[in-house]
């Protein structure tokens, strides 16, 4: 298989969140590992969000790889409307998918990314670059 079946994820798609859009994943994707991607993370108020930079800092998250690459449209697809790529005509998408490399483990793997396509003017900065880490350094209520 090549890296157009591979998908990393930094966000609701983690498997520490098992949301319905992870059940989702997990029935068509096997999971490789944690990875690294450089790029940053931001908080919007609801849901992390990510922009690819030049500088060297990285986001954490994991990598999965496509079980049967006969079904990769339709699952992209799939992938693609839940992120907000499907769009009515005149609408700015909330995300791309674009090609990233991936640190995973000893070795460098490309796979797909869902950017932010949007300013990330004004929000939190999360400067682990992971949810998880950030997640527990939030206040108590």
């Amino acid at each position: 298989m090549d890296s157009k079946h591979r998908l990393f994820v930094y966000g609701s798609l983690r498997s520490g969140f098992q949301n319905e859009a992870y059940k989702y994943l997990t029935a068509h994707f096997t999971f490789l590992g944690e990875g690294k991607v450089r790029g940053k993370l931001y908080y919007n108020g609801s849901v992390p969000v990510a922009k690819p930079t030049d500088e060297t800092v990285y986001l954490t998250g994991e990598l999965y790889q496509l079980n049967h690459p006969e079904d990769y449209s339709w699952v992209f697809s799939q992938l693609d409307d839940y992120e907000g790529l499907n769009t009515m005509p005149g609408e700015q998408p909330a995300y791309r998918r674009e090609p990233v490399r991936v640190n995973l483990q000893d070795r460098t793997l490309i796979s797909w990314i869902y950017w932010y396509n949007d300013s990330v003017e004004g929000m939190e900065p999360i400067a682990s670059g992971d949810l998880f880490e950030y997640i527990k350094s939030l206040p108590k209520p």
